[in-house]
């Protein structure tokens, strides 16, 4: 039943940003954007909305989680440990993007559940980079079933 519920609520096309630093979000976006118009993006400022979001009725889930660590309140380690701990979320793959280069972090968030943990880059063209790769490996596979499903309406 949770998967029917996670299906049901899915967004294959949706990111959730969730990062305190407006400018960090708007970059994370921009550089989305280069590449992958298509995508839907919710801008998060913290954890706690993070999880409010995922609790509410009214909210579809996301195809992807890009979790800052270091913001004001909860932590994103935190946000992490009880989203799964969730089994109702426990499809949704987290990517940890962060400043930190502790390998503590790393390790940690690994720990408790992160699909990934990337390091923000130092320029906007490695974010392209990163942000394009990180829509080819985690949200690829939705890709062919809609160019399937529109070729076949046009048999």
């Amino acid at each position: 039943m949770n998967n029917y519920n996670f299906f049901m609520k899915s967004n294959s096309h949706l990111i959730f940003i969730v990062d305190d630093d407006p400018d960090d979000r708007q970059i994370i976006l921009d550089a989305f954007l280069e590449r992958s118009p298509q995508i839907d993006y919710v801008f998060i400022e913290n954890a706690e909305t993070l999880l409010d979001t995922l609790y509410s009725d009214e909210s579809e889930f996301p195809a992807l989680i890009l979790l800052d660590l270091n913001m004001p309140g909860m932590l994103g380690l935190q946000a992490l440990k009880e989203i799964r701990g969730n089994k109702q979320f426990s499809q949704i793959p987290i990517i940890v993007l962060t400043t930190s280069t502790l390998n503590q972090d790393r390790k940690t968030s690994y720990e408790l559940g992160a699909s990934c943990f990337l390091r923000k880059p130092d320029s906007f063209s490695e974010l392209v980079e990163l942000t394009d790769s990180i829509v080819k490996l985690w949200l690829h596979e939705y890709q062919p079933q809609v160019q399937q499903a529109t070729s076949e309406n046009n048999s």
